[in-house]
């Protein structure tokens, strides 16, 4: 994680959970006078436009005050979606029973990527259904891990 997201998770996560929310994910890209700061909210009523528009106003002020980032940038604010990441620990708890798929940093037992149903989180290792075996992943092997929804 580079400092500069360590830095702007430690500075909006708290005000983004003072406000009832949870901050699901953090994305920042900068480019030629165009970056994107985009954060992921999330509860567990889901996200209404009015909840992206509070947290927006909260965190421009904040952003305003503290000044993180140092090109211009434009803050989107939205829920995780139906494909959402899942980047903490609780995420693979909460999400226990459902389909992700992962890309790996490297080769894991012979692959770069899975989809398969996630059993279960112990401490730092995931165990996934794939077809016809259980799968062990560790948490720092994971690049990306998305839900993939399914039809009810």
């Amino acid at each position: 994680m580079s400092a500069t997201r360590k830095k702007l998770i430690g500075l909006l996560e708290p005000a983004v959970e003072a406000m009832g929310y949870e901050l699901a994910d953090l994305e920042l890209s900068v480019g030629h006078g165009n970056g994107v700061l985009r954060l992921f909210i999330d509860q567990e009523e889901g996200i209404s436009l009015e909840d992206c528009e509070a947290v927006s106003h909260q965190v421009s002020g904040l952003l305003d005050l503290e000044n993180p980032i140092t090109v211009a940038y434009r803050l989107e604010v939205s829920s995780p979606g139906l494909d959402r990441k899942l980047v903490k620990p609780e995420h693979f708890d909460r999400f226990t029973g459902s389909l992700i798929r992962t890309r790996f940093k490297k080769l894991v037992n012979g692959r770069r990527r899975i989809t398969g149903r996630l059993l279960s989180r112990e401490g730092e290792k995931l165990l996934v259904q794939l077809k016809d075996e259980v799968c062990s992943i560790a948490l720092s092997d994971i690049e990306v891990a998305r839900l993939v929804p399914e039809e009810s």
